[in-house]
């Protein structure tokens, strides 16, 4: 399967990879040879994807990749890099490829040491592979110091390193960083291809795949949790509730309550499948065995404070990441409500909840939806800005009230 199947309704960003893929093995075949590399190439050594969630900015940045490192006997024969089949490809795709390092956070930022850490990495030849390959999917977290540090990796490039970046838009990134790099812009897939895929993928029935890809409007990996996770649809079913409860100042405090207290827990059951593991490991690692009745040896303290730390940065992360994800139900919602209220042809997303779309239509007009919209933006916004959750979506609640 080429590595390019996973990238669902990215025809054009495809194309301009696999001819960049075509270029770059042409050139490292040339240098390989001791020949003169070709004198134009569509290879560049440092790319930025940008995109809205779910658009595949990561996807395509890790199929790019295995494509530079395809090493699949048909490219002599004018076969196209990225064969899927080849070690090259392979290790790629399933991480294990000696020069791609995939670096993602579940933290809310990336810091100096780390990014350091990448740049020393960006400087040494390949080992095995073609070409060294540095994925940062989050580089939209990157610390001011840390793009700084980075800055100076993309504009003193090693020959054969490249960087590909990720971020959700342009203005997430550096400037002196965007402007160093070539830029694809991916779209929202369309549906009909996202509920295409969960059939023939993932086994998803039809119907649900369907009602998956609509309700998260194209988001991949939305649509197949939701398809998949009797759990999740629960959640989605109980965010839809809350503009239904807002009619009152009562109800407006008891839904945002209610609202956090659902992503404190899935921070917390995230936290209890990962840490108490991590902190065996450690633990493990530090000689704290059976034979020392679990005790730590000494100096080891301010290494467990270090994970300690983490991993309470990471329960902050992902409870911000369960209320952003359920605030996008919000806005889905209400976009319905537009949609309803100026007639428009755009699709239902939450056609499922269609009666209840419809009375809160029949209720205002578009301009007090509009204002709902931006209440939820601007609660997005306070969370980005570290304001104490409870107190951002009760804003946001007597806003949707107020509305």
């Amino acid at each position: 399967m080429p590595v390019w199947d996973d990238l669902v309704g990215q025809e054009r960003v495809q194309a301009q990879l696999a001819a960049a893929a075509r270029d770059a093995d042409a050139l490292v075949t040339a240098v390989e040879a001791g020949e003169e590399p070709p004198a134009a190439s569509k290879m560049t050594h440092a790319w930025l994807f940008t995109g809205p969630p779910g658009s595949g900015r990561a996807t395509a940045a890790r199929a790019f990749a295995a494509a530079l490192q395809c090493t699949s006997p048909d490219r002599a024969l004018g076969g196209e890099p990225g064969c899927g089949f080849c070690d090259g490809c392979h290790t790629t795709m399933v991480g294990t490829h000696a020069d791609v390092e995939v670096v993602r956070t579940d933290l809310l930022s990336i810091g100096v040491k780390e990014t350091r850490d990448l740049v020393r990495r960006a400087q040494l030849s390949p080992a095995v592979g073609r070409w060294q390959v540095i994925v940062l999917e989050d580089s939209d977290r990157l610390t001011e110091g840390a793009a700084n540090v980075l800055l100076k990796a993309v504009e003193e490039p090693a020959p054969r390193t490249v960087w590909l970046l990720c971020a959700p838009s342009l203005e997430d990134v550096l400037p002196t960083i965007r402007s160093r790099c070539r830029h694809l812009t991916l779209r929202t897939p369309p549906v009909a291809a996202v509920a295409d895929v969960l059939v023939r993928r993932d086994g998803i029935p039809p119907d649900m795949a369907a009602f998956a890809a609509r309700a998260t409007q194209g988001h991949l990996d939305r649509a197949r949790r939701l398809a998949q996770d009797e759990s999740a649809r629960a959640r989605r079913a109980s965010v839809l509730k809350l503009p239904l409860r807002v009619a009152d100042v009562g109800g407006c405090l008891k839904a945002a309550q209610e609202l956090v207290d659902a992503a404190a827990e899935d921070a917390k059951q995230l936290a209890e499948e990962v840490d108490a593991k991590e902190t065996e490991e450690l633990k493990a690692a530090l000689g704290a065995g059976a034979g020392t009745s679990g005790r730590l040896p000494r100096g080891t303290a301010g290494v467990m404070k270090e994970l300690e730390d983490r991993q309470k940065r990471r329960r902050t992360r992902t409870q911000r990441d369960s209320l952003d994800l359920a605030l996008t139900d919000l806005t889905g919602f209400y976009r319905d409500v537009l949609a309803l209220q100026l007639g428009s042809a755009l699709a239902i997303a939450n056609e499922d909840l269609r009666p209840d779309l419809e009375r809160i239509a029949r209720a205002g007009g578009p301009e007090r939806t509009l204002r709902r919209i931006e209440a939820i933006s601007a609660c997005r916004e306070a969370l980005d800005r570290n304001v104490a959750p409870l107190l951002a979506v009760e804003a946001m609640t007597m806003a949707l009230r107020a509305g």
